[in-house]
């Protein structure tokens, strides 16, 4: 069995030229010393060989598709997806004997990587009323202690079912079921807080808020635009399919605040041009862009395309495209032509010499693609800048044909799938009539609460039961202190966990872990051994077979938990068969493939290897929206405001890092070691701002409602970012993101503009002159 970790580590900062290329041995070497770390030879072995196999364990980082079956290599997975995986096989155990050493209190002042570095969780435990620590507890009591809490609610609305994207589709399934037979639309969840501007955005325009492009697109575009995202080290596999990309002859365009190694170069371990060879260069041309000027930059494109159409009538635009298929032209095209060149110069932060060289790959493109991820959804107008690409692409035709379309690249392992099960806090009606149909009640209508509200309703003593399924809501939020504050506020909070978080820490009057079965763990139910589905960002849905044995004879899975406390909360009414579907996931599967579009025939499609791919009315010139068309937008032209003296903050992962989790105080990609306190400035704005490179500073982050927010003792490093911005690493910063910064229309937390002034720490103030 490893070791525990008893030492939190302290920052000791290191500082390396940052990488300008990705992959390669490196990432070999140190997947393979983080397994080692945790697990044995043998069940390292195990998971990596079985891991994103057609008959093995779906990976439960992130989200990207794997190549159709017959084309996939033995080793099909990523540098962080082996340590994820390996983090979740840990020989580690967190027992009853843990619990009476430690108490809540001195857990709560670990960090977030000690807490994980003790591996994996063993029994239920309960935090009593008064209590200083957790204590062990029978499955049945604790059900039991949930479920009566629940009913002595004076509202179903005062509870709340908070969903991460780890979560299969079977239990996501029997969640939101669950949560609407017991009278409440109030599912929270992870996509609140990342892609729920993507799909605001989508749904508008295109009818729908799922991405249209399959892995083929991919490998068969003639353009890809690659904006606010890092897939070096959020999605490393989609570094294989952007080289396939150009070795077919596509061109890539970065568009990023930060240049990221992995964009520039990728060394392929799996092939030798990537194992002794220079790797394949990526990105065709970088766009060095001001943080939250993406709107600008799709505008500008749309006024050169409108131009060049004026210039030769009939060779740039897709008028056939737009007639048939889309509604709006005339409004955006008229809006489009007054944006002004020098607003989107000041917003860019791009010479026009740049912006006309995309252009140009622009019009030699017949098949383009747009990917983004969180440095677009988390502005303020996040919104109407994924409205701003839509509009690109129709513009051009390039939405549902071979090689092109939109792409929002999601970043964790089911949250599209998770949706699509209908945890949703505003599920459309025909899903809820395709529930009642299914299982004779009627689910509530009104809407419920989102993850921001969610955090609003506790504090404000509107909600009194949390239960958190799968991932760390304390941390993945913004607002640290608020949100622990409402979350300490309710009468219960209750996490069904794999491994120890700060969730856990922050407790309400009662407090219950429940732990459950990892991806990687084997699943027997009374029926025998049961899989699990999940659904990938582009809609590739297949099975995931646990292979180890599970970590304690005392976990029971997700859907045992979920079934379980539904039995116990609801009884007899709703009459739902949670015993059978305990037993049997088939049985689930059946009832979905009667509720949820796309998937009819669920059990028989999704056995064979691979599984299957939902329907997208987009790509069949069909778009589900109120005219039926796609839907061109009249987008305002706005950008970020930042006062003088003052930098516009982005929250952002280190490579050592998997959503809240990090693995290492590393960032190596970026060259920052040993650290996790530093943000990145450009040296300019150092010199501007009267500092220097290594400097303490706290950063504070400024706010029209007078609170202080601050993250105190941060190292300053001079690292190419774009003017005026600054970069540092989540969850450490998520206190100083305000709870009511949101992103117009999504509500989704504006983590990638939070306006911050940089004070020197007490201990650096200069002396005084003499």
């Amino acid at each position: 069995m490893s070791s525990r970790i008893e030492d939190d580590p302290s920052d000791d900062l290191k500082v390396t030229p940052p990488k300008t290329w990705a992959t390669g041995l490196p990432a070999v070497t140190h997947a393979l010393e983080y397994s080692l770390s945790q697990t044995s030879p043998r069940r390292t072995a195990l998971t990596l060989l079985n891991i994103n196999q057609p008959k093995g364990i779906d990976c439960p980082g992130c989200a990207w598709p794997e190549p159709a079956p017959g084309k996939r290599h033995m080793n099909e997975y990523c540098e962080n997806g082996a340590k994820h995986i390996n983090d979740e096989a840990t020989s580690r155990r967190v027992t009853r004997e843990f619990f009476r050493e430690h108490s809540i209190a001195e857990l709560d002042g670990m960090s977030d990587y000690w807490l994980n570095q003790q591996g994996r969780l063993t029994e239920p435990m309960v935090k009593r009323p008064g209590g200083t620590h957790y204590e062990p507890i029978g499955w049945d009591e604790a059900l039991g202690l949930l479920a009566d809490e629940l009913r002595g609610l004076d509202s179903p609305d005062e509870a709340l079912f908070y969903v991460s994207g780890r979560l299969n589709n079977e239990a996501a399934f029997l969640l939101q079921l669950f949560a609407r037979a017991y009278g409440t639309n109030n599912l929270p969840d992870c996509s609140n807080m990342c892609h729920e501007s993507s799909g605001s955005a989508m749904s508008e325009t295109l009818g729908i808020g799922k991405g249209s492009v399959s892995l083929d697109d991919i490998h068969h575009a003639d353009l890809i635009f690659v904006v606010g995202q890092n897939p070096g080290t959020n999605h490393p596999r989609m570094l294989s399919a952007l080289e396939e990309t150009k070795r077919n002859g596509g061109r890539v365009v970065a568009v990023n605040t930060l240049p990221e190694a992995g964009l520039m170069r990728f060394k392929h371990p799996q092939k030798a041009r990537g194992v002794i060879g220079r790797g394949t260069p990526l990105a065709d041309q970088f766009l060095h862009i001001r943080a939250g000027g993406d709107l600008a930059l799709f505008q500008a494109l749309n006024r050169l395309l409108l131009e060049a159409e004026d210039a030769a009538p009939g060779t740039v635009l897709d008028h056939e495209f737009i007639r048939t298929y889309t509604t709006g032209f005339e409004e955006f095209a008229e809006h489009a032509r007054k944006i002004a060149w020098e607003d989107v110069l000041a917003a860019t932060g791009l010479s026009r010499e740049e912006i006309q060289e995309v252009f140009e790959r622009v019009l030699s493109s017949e098949r383009i693609i747009v990917c983004w991820a969180m440095g677009l959804t988390q502005h303020k107008h996040g919104v109407p800048t994924i409205r701003e690409v839509v509009n690109f692409l129709l513009a051009r035709g390039n939405i549902g044909r071979p090689g092109a379309g939109v792409c929002p690249v999601r970043g964790h392992s089911n949250v599209q799938g998770d949706r699509t099960m209908g945890v949703w806090e505003r599920m459309p009606q025909e899903f809820l009539d395709a529930l009642e149909t299914e299982f004779g009640f009627t689910p509530p209508a009104h809407h419920g609460l989102d993850a921001v509200n969610s955090i609003r309703a506790m504090d404000e003593g509107r909600a009194k039961v949390f239960l958190g399924v799968a991932g760390n809501f304390v941390r993945a939020t913004p607002d640290s202190e608020v949100t622990e504050g409402a979350m300490r506020k309710c009468r219960l909070t209750a996490h069904v966990s794999t491994k120890l978080n700060r969730s856990h820490t922050v407790c309400g009057d009662t407090a219950l872990i429940l732990p459950t079965l990892g991806r990687s763990d084997r699943d027997v139910q009374a029926t025998g051994e049961q899989f699990v589905t999940v659904e990938d960002s582009m809609s590739d849905v297949h099975a995931s077979r646990g292979k180890l044995p599970p970590a304690s004879p005392h976990l029971l899975s997700e859907v045992a938990i979920i079934a379980r406390l539904a039995r116990r909360t609801l009884v007899d009414e709703p009459a739902v068969p949670w015993e059978l579907f305990e037993a049997d996931y088939g049985t689930i599967r059946d009832r979905i493939s009667r509720v949820v579009p796309g998937f009819e025939d669920f059990n028989a499609r999704v056995a064979v290897p691979g599984g299957f791919t939902l329907p997208n009315p987009v790509n069949r010139g069909v778009f589900p929206t109120r005219s039926g068309k796609a839907v061109f937008t009249r987008n305002d032209f706005t950008m970020p405001h930042i006062p003088e003296g003052h930098l516009l903050l982005q929250t952002l992962r280190s490579h050592d890092q998997w959503n809240t989790v990090w693995y290492a105080p590393n960032d190596r990609y970026r060259g920052i070691h040993d650290a996790r306190r530093v943000v990145l400035v450009n040296p300019a704005d150092l010199a501007d701002l009267g500092l220097a490179d290594r400097d303490t500073v706290d950063l504070v982050s400024v706010w029209h409602d007078g609170r202080e927010r601050r993250a105190a003792d941060f190292r300053v490093v001079a690292y190419p970012a774009s003017r005026g911005s600054a970069a540092a690493y989540y969850p450490e910063t998520n206190v100083l993101v305000p709870l009511d910064s949101v992103a117009d229309i999504s509500n989704c937390p504006t983590s990638k503009g939070v306006v911050v002034r940089l004070e020197r720490s007490p201990g650096e103030m200069p002396a005084p002159a003499p």
